[in-house]
Parts: structure tokens; C-alpha cells; sequence
């Protein structure tokens, strides 16, 4: 499926506008934090503001990362002229969350007063959560988006 936008601009189905590129990192965050801030108060015995807080703080750094890395990859994408195979899909989580490992360790290293080790291992756990997330959530947006495009 192509549209053509207001300035001429060919987009292909899987390319997102600004404003539905922002609506897709704000749900993705959003759903995230509503299983992690619990999850996470609880097996790390932190209380939940301390962890809403630090939540709050990686996911604005995991919006503003979704909203540009989105946009390089589908760039590559267009390039390649890939399609959004599981193999894709696979290697825009794994790049994805890598970036944001790479980002976020000191940020929870510093927030949970904890080493860069530690904070790693942290984050390795969190990565574990969100690598399929990232894929299921995606997909299923892309479901969702598909049928609201087609009715």
C-alpha cells in the first residue's frame, strides 16, 4: 500500500507520520511501564516510587531513541527494500534494545546507587523483558494499524 502526502511525498505502509510515530513510542512506553514498575518493585524490593521514577526517566529516553531510531531503520529499509519479515523484526529489536543498553546503564547505575555492573545486569534483565515485548508490541500494532488502514 502507498499514500502520497500533502507535499508529494511517496510512504509506503509500514512508514509512520510524526504524530503517529510519537503515538507509537507513547503506547509502547506506556504498556511497558504497566507491567515493569511492579514486576520491578518487587523482585528488586525498591518501592514503587523509586521505581516509577526511574521508569519514568528510561522511558523518556527510550521515546526519544524509538521515535529516531524508527526512523533511520525504516530509512535502511527503504534502501534495502526489506520487508518486515521475523528476521527484521528480530534484528530492529536486537539493534533497538542494544542502543538503549548502551544509553541507559548509567542512568540506573546512577539513579539506583548501584555499579556499572550492576546496572548492566539490571539492564541485561530488562533487556530480557523487553526483546520479545519489543516484537510482540510491534507486531501487534502493526496488526492493529493494518485493519484500521484497510476499514
Amino acid at each position: 500500500m502507498i499514500d502520497t502526502t500533502p507535499l508529494g511525498h511517496t510512504m509506503h505502509s509500514h512508514e509512520k507520520t510524526l504524530p503517529e510515530r510519537a503515538l507509537h513510542a507513547v503506547l509502547y512506553e506506556v504498556c511497558a511501564m504497566l507491567i515493569l514498575v511492579p514486576l520491578g518493585s518487587w523482585l528488586l524490593g525498591h518501592g514503587p516510587a523509586q521505581m516509577g521514577v526511574l521508569a519514568v526517566m528510561l522511558s523518556t529516553i527510550a521515546m526519544s531513541w524509538n521515535m529516531l531510531f524508527g526512523a533511520l531503520f525504516e530509512r535502511l529499509e527503504r534502501r534495502c527494500g526489506w520487508q518486515r519479515t521475523p528476521w527484521v523484526r528480530t534484528l530492529h529489536a536486537v539493534l533497538f534494545e542494544g542502543g538503549l543498553v548502551f544509553i541507559c546503564v548509567p542512568v540506573v547505575a546512577w539513579w539506583m546507587e548501584i555499579s556499572y555492573w550492576q546496572a548492566l545486569l539490571l539492564d541485561i534483565g530488562i533487556l530480557l523483558f523487553f526483546l520479545p515485548y519489543t516484537y510482540l508490541f510491534n507486531w501487534l500494532y502493526d496488526q492493529a494499524r493494518s485493519r484500521l488502514k484497510t476499514a
